[in-house]
């Protein structure tokens, strides 16, 4: 595929969301770009929300990662219901009844407002991070596929694209995403059906053959690429161990996370919340599934044509296969489904961060003497922000250029929601009222002990590899933490 139809395809994809931009961000104010003026059709959020959540990591990890640990991955997926259940039916009640804009916001009421600002401060590092790090791996398939050869610097290339998220979500905010999300969704399962059909078509086989096959063919040890159960207890994706992870992660990630939750409270009422939620799970589930499915048929094809796959860099099959082994229209299909994936990464983060920072730090919703219109400046300013410190972000994972560093840091995400979850636990589950001033010894102290946790269990732990279980016990540090900071009664 040239470079010259990469660029057409992306600059054509990037044209018609400022169309979408230009359409819904008519006469918006503060409050439609915070809340979408609490307007949002709950069909349309759920919808939307698959592309938030599935992101390009799991574009092109899951397929890959077929090849390693087969459908293993889905132990996880089941454990998402269980996660996003107690989101929509114990969450997001108290959000609606609070009626919250920054979630962070019952920390304050519930604890004080050392525990509000700890909390939103952890997630502002987390979604930076987070965020930064999707957007890095598509940006670098795009900057390896086509702008190295035409000798344009990494940054230059992560500045443009910054600058169109920045563009498109600068006036509208959350109105404009609910909408540029769910064709951003469109767009990226097209790509994944396709790439399904595509496949098997180029092998000849009908879709009731490969699942025929699927059960039968296995990798080089011997394994069905369709294995779901692991039942090694020391493995670090056995069974328990990712279904228990997968809830945590749900209601950490989606329930504590502003960016998610900012999407539900636009919808007009809890009902509708509720309806969102439950959608986007069933939803959820079944693509998370047939992105299985494609890494199936991926090695299936790499099998067939004699392709070498590198285990350590699993994520280089979808993308090297759709933009070298596929014709044109096939390629663009697979790279507007890349970029779908990649847009929904980087617009909902700067919307929520910039919500965060002006409501959790700023206080410009308390702050009676400013006008709307310097409240609105003031929110361009953080917005503008935040985009230069994702771009900084994503060009020192560049430059740092090591897979092992980034996964390091990825995972130092993840550790951050730890003691979110723990706080809201504690204030969900008890009635005990803390020394406010201190909790963030607490929540500072348990992303660091279980990050040495994570990296010397199998040594000191008889072999045990601990997997996303580590989500739970960083929150029970941090509920034990917090008990330890328990007024007495007298």
């Amino acid at each position: 595929m040239s470079s010259t139809l990469i660029l057409l395809t992306v600059a054509i994809y990037s044209a018609m969301l400022f169309a979408v931009v230009w359409f819904t961000s008519r006469k918006t104010n503060n409050e439609s770009y915070f809340i979408g003026n609490r307007s949002s059709n709950w069909f349309l959020v759920a919808y939307g929300m698959i592309g938030a959540s599935l992101s390009g990591v799991t574009f092109m990890s899951v397929p890959g990662a077929v090849f390693t640990s087969q459908f293993s991955y889905f132990q996880m997926v089941l454990g998402y219901i269980l996660g996003y259940m107690i989101i929509a039916f114990v969450l997001m009640p108290v959000y609606y009844k609070l009626q919250l804009t920054s979630i962070y916001t019952y920390l304050e009421q519930r604890f004080g407002k050392v525990s509000y600002k700890t909390g939103s401060m952890f997630f502002i590092i987390s979604r930076v991070i987070g965020a930064s790090f999707r957007m890095y791996i598509v940006i670098n398939v795009l900057q390896t596929f086509v702008f190295d050869a035409l000798h344009v610097p990494f940054w230059v290339t992560v500045l443009v694209f910054i600058l169109l998220i920045l563009l498109y979500t600068y006036e509208g905010g959350v109105k404009t995403i609910v909408i540029t999300d769910t064709l951003q969704t469109t767009f990226m399962l097209i790509a994944l059906l396709s790439g399904i059909w595509i496949i098997l078509s180029g092998m000849n086989i009908s879709l009731g053959d490969f699942f025929s096959k699927l059960f039968s063919i296995a990798n080089a040890d011997g394994v069905p690429y369709s294995k779901i159960v692991v039942t090694d207890f020391k493995a670090s994706n056995f069974a328990l161990k990712h279904f228990l992870g997968g809830a945590a992660i749900a209601v950490a990630m989606t329930g504590l996370d502003q960016e998610m939750m900012q999407k539900n409270l636009s919808c007009r009422n809890i009902r509708e919340a509720q309806k969102n939620m439950m959608t986007f799970t069933a939803v959820l589930v079944v693509v998370n599934f047939l992105f299985l499915i494609l890494g199936a048929a991926l090695c299936m094809h790499a099998g067939q044509h004699g392709l070498t796959i590198d285990p350590k860099h699993t994520d280089d099959l979808f993308p090297s296969v759709a933009l070298n082994h596929w014709g044109a229209i096939p390629a663009i299909i697979f790279l507007v489904g890349l970029i779908s994936a990649a847009y929904p990464s980087a617009d909902g983060a700067l919307t929520a961060l910039t919500t965060a920072f002006c409501f959790d730090f700023l206080e410009l919703d308390k702050n009676k003497k400013l006008t709307e219109a310097n409240k609105k400046r003031a929110r361009y300013i953080v917005h503008v922000t935040f985009a230069l410190v994702l771009l900084l972000t994503i060009v020192i994972f560049k430059l740092v250029n090591n897979d092992a560093v980034i996964s390091s840091i990825f995972k130092a995400a993840t550790l951050t929601y730890g003691p979110l979850l723990g706080l809201y636990v504690f204030g969900f589950f008890t009635k005990y009222k803390i020394r406010d001033s201190l909790v963030w010894i607490p929540c500072i102290l348990s992303p660091i002990i279980c990050y040495l946790i994570s990296n010397y269990s199998a040594e000191y732990l008889l072999g045990y590899k601990i997997g996303f279980e580590l989500l739970i016990v960083n929150a029970g540090i941090t509920f034990l933490g917090l008990l330890m900071l328990k007024k007495s009664n007298h």
